[in-house]
């Protein structure tokens, strides 16, 4: 049963079977097909100042990737594999096909990107354009961690220690460890929204949520550095737009376009005048970059 989406409106809910498993995906406009993929510690939702602008031009799927939000969380598995970024970008194919899309662009911000590129990756034949927000290539930011890059995204060294440690030490009070997590990265007053904070918390106080979100720290730094290594020589051919924000860490430690031209054959991007949620701080910008390079896909 169908249910209008309160926080992107007039997009409808849908629970989709996919790879053997439950996906919440929320769904709007006509056009050419856009998949938005969400990060941690988000889920669709974040995409509330974004989706319904782009629903004006493109049919737009906004899904909560498996472990989040409202879709299942299943067990980690041998060495993390049901939370590698190979599983979640099935997930995502197979939600899109079932909703009768064979190809279409993708955006992905933080954990989201991470699985856009592995989805580019293992689907090309899928994917038409690839947006990543704030990220440099996992494998490239483990590569080059120092000191600086360690003390800033501490929750990558933290959440990939073994079960149960992190799990039972965020169960203490996970909303001081959301917010703590959230108010670090945003550097715009007011963002996220009371709102979203409310519905991330809302997620976050589910201790399988929190299981999952670990699973997916773990397999990031596992098997998905495995999985990089075998494709460590193929590139994606697709335009790739890479945005970031000029005052958080990515931005700040990385030159983001040479990272993203080591993985691709067609980049661009620039940096916008946020932190790290970019469609949450300045939707506006981000509004602007994506009706240029999604461009082309509305004709």
């Amino acid at each position: 049963m169908l249910r209008p989406d309160r926080f992107l409106p007039g997009f409808d809910l849908h629970d989709i079977e996919a790879s053997a498993i439950r996906i919440r995906a929320s769904v709007g406009g006509a056009g050419p097909p856009v998949l938005l993929l969400h990060g941690h510690p988000q889920t669709h939702a974040t995409w509330q100042a974004v989706a319904p602008t782009l629903a004006e031009r493109f049919r737009v799927v906004a899904l909560d990737l498996r472990g989040y939000g409202d879709s299942d969380k299943p067990e980690g598995g041998e060495r993390h594999v049901n939370y590698s970024k190979r599983a979640m970008a099935a997930d995502a194919v197979a939600v899109m096909r079932r909703l009768g899309h064979e190809s279409f662009a993708v955006v992905g911000h933080d954990r989201g990107g991470r699985v856009a590129h592995r989805l580019a990756l293992d689907h090309p034949e899928a994917v038409t354009r690839l947006a990543v927000f704030d990220i440099a290539p996992t494998a490239t930011m483990y590569a080059r961690t120092d000191k600086d890059f360690a003390s800033r995204y501490f929750w990558w060294f933290f959440l990939i220690q073994a079960a149960p440690l992190p799990e039972r030490l965020i169960a203490a009070d996970p909303e001081f460890f959301l917010r703590t997590h959230v108010d670090g990265q945003s550097k715009t007053l007011g963002s996220p929204s009371p709102e979203l904070f409310a519905e991330y918390l809302r997620v976050y106080r589910d201790p399988a949520t929190r299981h999952a979100i670990c699973e997916d720290y773990r397999a990031a730094a596992t098997i998905d550095l495995e999985h990089d290594a075998v494709d460590a020589d193929k590139r994606i051919e697709v335009p790739l737009l890479a945005l970031w924000g000029a005052r958080g860490t990515v931005g700040q430690t990385y030159d983001v376009l040479e990272t993203w031209r080591e993985k691709a054959l067609d980049v661009q991007g620039h940096a916008l005048d946020c932190g790290h949620t970019l469609q949450e701080e300045r939707p506006d910008l981000v509004l602007t970059a994506l009706a240029s390079f999604l461009a082309c896909e509305a004709r």
